[in-house]
């Protein structure tokens, strides 16, 4: 859970926006009292669709065999 004081929060909600997209449950303080409890809305159209397509597209991803090239060697590379 992210905490994020009420004078942040009306300073950059975008980052609010982004937290609570992503999953976080974001709570909102005055003056260091919890104020509110912002989240994600469960029943938002499109969020199981979504998560969904993720599932089967990390499920392919994962099935697929593993490249002969390490992770450390293709950031090696791309740092010539």
């Amino acid at each position: 859970m992210k905490t994020i004081p009420l004078r942040q929060l009306v300073r950059e909600p975008i980052k609010v926006k982004h937290w609570t997209r992503g999953g976080q449950t974001v709570r909102v303080t005055d003056d260091g009292e919890p104020l509110w409890l912002i989240q994600r809305d469960p029943e938002e159209p499109g969020h199981e669709a979504r998560k969904e397509a993720v599932e089967r597209e990390l499920g392919e991803l994962l099935r697929q065999p593993k490249s002969p090239v390490s992770l450390s060697q293709l950031i090696q590379d791309s740092r010539r």
